[in-house]
C-alpha cells in the first residue's frame, strides 16, 4: 500500500473480502417477536430499503447530521439476534461484513490497534465502492466494546482501551450501517450508548409466541401439545430449535416419530441446570 498506492490495493481487497456474506446466501427464516420488538424491527427494515436508506442520509448530510447508522441487538441468547441482522440483510438486498474477534486482537504490541483501524477502513471503502451500503455486524460485540479500563497499567488493558476508543472515534464519523450484537449489556462502556441511534431488547418470546416457534419447527405437533410446551418450558427461539434438531434426528436414526414423552424429556434436558434444581435442598 505504501509502496503502490497508484494501484488502490485496499480497495480491490476489500470488494473481494472473504468475510463479505453476499445477502443471497440467506434463506427465508419466520421470526417471531413480542409486539414491541415487532413494531421497531419493521421500522428498522424500513429504513434500510434501499431508496428509502439513500434518502434519509442525504437529508441529514443536508441538516449537518451524522449519516451512519449504528445499532444495538441485546437480549438472552437465543432470541434471534443474529438472525435478525441476516433476514434485515436478505430483504434489503445488503451483504454482510462479519466481525471476527479472534482475527482482531493480537499478541503482539500495537497489531490489534492495527487490525481494528484497517477493519473499519476496509468497510469504508465498501461503502464507497458499493452501491448498496454492506451491513458491519459485530457479533457478541461485549468482546470488544467492554467496559474501558481506568489508569490501566497492564499492556492488555492498554490494549483494549485503544480498541474501544478507535471504535468509539469510527463510530462518530460512520457512513454505513453497523450493528452490534450481545447478551449481557452490563458488560458495556457506557460511551458506547449514546453512538447506537437504535436499541432493540430481544425479548424472550411470549407464550403465543412460542407457540408459533414450536409449530413453525415441528409442524407435526398438534395445537394442543405445543401450547403445552409454550407453557411448561420458558424456552427462547434458539432452545426450542435445539429440540427441533434432536427430534428431527431421531426421526432419521430410527424412521419412527419421537412420542410426545420423548419430545418433553428433551426439554426437560435441554437446561444444564435442570438435574441440580431437582435435587432435594440440604438444610433450613
Amino acid at each position: 500500500e505504501t509502496l503502490f498506492p497508484d494501484m488502490d490495493l485496499v480497495e480491490r481487497s476489500a470488494i473481494h473480502d472473504k468475510d463479505l456474506i453476499p445477502h443471497t446466501s440467506f434463506t427465508t427464516k419466520p421470526l417471531f417477536y413480542t409486539p414491541r420488538v415487532q413494531s421497531q424491527i419493521d421500522r428498522l427494515t424500513e429504513l434500510l430499503e434501499q431508496d428509502k436508506f439513500k434518502q434519509v442520509t442525504e437529508r441529514l448530510k443536508e441538516n449537518g447530521m451524522r449519516q451512519g447508522f449504528a445499532c444495538l441487538f441485546h437480549g438472552s441468547p437465543g432470541t434471534g439476534k443474529s438472525e435478525t441482522v441476516y433476514q434485515l440483510a436478505r430483504k434489503t438486498g445488503r451483504d454482510v461484513l462479519v466481525v471476527n474477534v479472534t482475527d482482531i486482537k493480537s499478541c503482539w504490541v500495537g497489531e490489534s490497534e492495527n487490525n481494528i483501524k484497517n477493519l473499519f477502513d476496509r468497510y469504508r471503502t465498501m461503502v464507497k465502492k458499493s452501491d448498496v451500503a454492506p451491513i458491519l455486524l459485530f457479533n457478541e460485540a461485549d468482546a470488544v466494546l467492554g467496559i474501558r479500563q481506568e489508569g490501566a497499567q497492564r499492556a492488555v488493558e492498554k490494549m483494549e482501551n485503544s480498541i474501544q476508543n478507535i471504535i468509539l472515534q469510527e463510530m462518530e464519523s460512520l457512513e454505513g450501517i453497523m450493528i452490534a450484537t450481545t447478551n449481557l449489556t452490563s458488560n458495556l462502556d457506557k460511551a458506547f450508548e449514546r453512538r447506537f441511534i437504535y436499541k432493540i431488547e430481544f425479548e424472550r418470546p411470549a407464550i403465543d409466541a412460542k407457540k408459533q416457534i414450536w409449530k413453525s419447527m415441528i409442524p407435526a405437533l398438534s395445537d394442543e401439545f405445543a401450547e403445552s410446551l409454550s407453557k411448561e418450558f420458558d424456552f427462547s427461539g434458539g432452545q426450542i430449535e435445539n429440540v427441533s434438531r434432536k427430534r428431527a434426528v431421531e426421526l432419521i436414526l430410527t424412521g419412527v416419530e419421537p412420542s410426545e414423552e420423548i419430545i418433553r424429556e428433551y426439554c426437560r434436558t435441554e437446561n444444564l441446570n435442570t438435574t441440580q434444581s431437582n435435587r432435594p435442598k440440604i438444610g433450613f
